[in-house]
């Protein structure tokens, strides 16, 4: 609200297709990162995702993520900088993150971090990679979900234990889960492989090295 606001302050208008002003455009994408949970404003999603049952918590990891990223796409900030910023330290504070966790819910919170951060790496330099990449990691995050919701899983211990109840489900949730860390042959890899593409074509190689060895955590 704010940076609407001083953005028609500044500039005279209420539309978001030519923000021209540097500090308008700038709050609102912080602002954006903030409500999709882009690293470093990423500390509430985590916590909040954990305390949410299941059904709730794949609302706010698919569902919620649309919106931001239809205004991001139209506002398109002045500083590219920024969004590379914002992209790469997501990147890596979603793969550290989802190290020591044991819970669930708390994994795919740094996992929803670390995608949204490909995302945004991307998002200036080719749209439809973007959205390419949602529509795969809700696919994926959708399916994980349900399967958790199914066999009743919240943290790993369940997850191991859940092998009498559902062999087939649980068979399969190791596939879901290394496709959405982007393992070839995996359908997950391919979002990846095309943003490291279209990365080492605008010359930001150095920054594709970087987001494909957080890949790895």
């Amino acid at each position: 609200l704010f940076a609407s606001i001083s953005n028609a302050w500044l500039s005279g208008q209420w539309d978001i297709h030519q923000m021209s002003h540097p500090l308008p455009t700038t709050l609102i994408t912080l602002a954006l990162a903030l409500k999709i949970g882009l690293a470093p404003l990423h500390t509430w999603m985590p916590e909040v995702l954990q305390g949410l049952d299941l059904t709730t918590g794949l609302i706010l990891s698919t569902w919620q993520k649309l919106a931001p990223f239809c205004l991001l796409l139209q506002v398109q900030p002045a500083n590219a900088t920024l969004l590379l910023v914002l992209g790469i330290t997501s990147t890596l504070v979603g793969g550290w993150g989802g190290l020591n966790q044991t819970q669930l819910r708390k994994i795919l919170a740094y996992s929803s971090i670390a995608h949204l951060g490909w995302m945004i790496l991307v998002l200036q330099f080719s749209p439809s990679l973007t959205f390419l990449t949602l529509l795969v990691y809700f696919i994926m995050t959708f399916s994980l979900f349900i399967s958790f919701k199914i066999s009743n899983a919240t943290n790993i211990n369940t997850l191991a234990t859940s092998w009498a109840k559902a062999p087939a489900l649980t068979s399969i949730i190791p596939l879901i889960l290394l496709s959405l860390g982007g393992l070839p042959p995996l359908t997950g890899f391919l979002p990846k492989w095309l943003i490291l593409q279209e990365l080492t074509k605008q010359d930001l190689a150095p920054l594709a090295t970087v987001a494909a060895l957080s890949a790895l955590l």
